[in-house]
This record gives structure tokens, C-alpha cells and sequence, in this order.
């Protein structure tokens, strides 16, 4: 059951709680422009949903408890238990996070941006004859008004 057991139900609610601070933070630094925003939710993404191993000893008679926790979790704990193994690692694993979260975004951030004029990969297996199509849209693309991004309050 989900709620006699205390490591999904703590997934869960990291999860949803985590999502909302994404949210919520990818909007407040709605300043900056959409790269640099993409890598700093990355970024806290990674860092929030970064696993780590942990065990937490028993009384004499158990043999206590060991799992998998978020590592920021496990980094806190360990903090206020005084133990160094514990922060070390979870500090490690959130540092791996974070870059691999970043990694993430700026691929997803690139993958969508391809320059028309400039995917010329296939130069002499094009037609010479659609360079009028070419110019001309770029003339359209040049009077249009630029893309705003939308944002909220503004």
C-alpha cells in the first residue's frame, strides 16, 4: 500500500513537489532568454531528482533501513546526522545531476533550433533552380515581425 510505505510516497510527493518549484522557478527568471533558462531548470531538475543510496542504522536487535532517496534528501539528512560519508556523496551525485540535467536541456534546447538558410548538408543534390523560392521567403521572413516569447505579467 502507498501509504504504509514511506519511500514511494516519498517519491511521490518529491515529485509533484518538484515539478511545481520547475515551474514556478522557469517562469520567475522569465528575463533571461530561453536558453540560458532551459539550462538553469536543467540544472535544479537534475539536482532535485537525482537518486542517491542511503541506510540509516537500527536499534541493537534490527538491522535497519537502506533505499534509494532523492539526493538533496540525502545530503540533508546526512548534514544533520553529522555524517560526512553521506554528505559527500549525495553532494556528488547532485553535482552529477545538475550537469546531466543541463546536458539534457541544451540538447532538447538545440534540437528544435535548425537554421533553414544555413542546412545546406546536401549542396549539389539540391535543385539550383529553387534559389528564387529561397530568396523570397527569405524576404518574408525579413518583414515579418520578429517572435516574442510570450510571458506572464507583462
Amino acid at each position: 500500500m502507498l501509504i504504509s510505505d514511506s519511500i514511494p510516497l516519498l517519491w511521490l510527493c518529491w515529485f509533484v513537489l518538484s515539478v511545481a518549484v520547475l515551474v514556478f522557478g522557469y517562469f520567475a527568471i522569465s528575463f533571461l532568454p530561453r536558453l540560458p533558462r532551459w539550462l538553469i531548470t536543467g540544472g535544479v531538475a537534475g539536482l532535485l531528482w537525482m537518486p542517491a543510496f542511503f541506510s540509516v542504522p537500527g536499534p541493537q536487535s534490527e538491522l535497519g533501513y537502506s533505499g534509494w532517496a532523492p539526493s538533496l534528501v540525502v545530503t540533508a539528512v546526512g548534514f544533520l546526522q553529522h555524517n560526512g560519508g553521506q554528505i559527500f556523496l549525495g553532494g556528488i551525485l547532485m553535482a552529477i545531476g545538475a550537469v546531466l540535467g543541463m546536458l539534457v536541456t541544451f540538447f532538447i534546447g538545440r534540437r528544435g533550433r535548425h537554421d533553414k538558410d544555413d542546412d545546406d548538408r546536401s549542396g549539389s543534390a539540391r535543385k539550383r533552380g529553387n534559389s528564387d523560392d529561397r530568396d523570397s521567403a527569405r524576404r518574408r521572413r525579413e518583414s515579418a515581425p520578429a517572435r516574442r516569447e510570450p510571458s506572464l505579467g507583462r
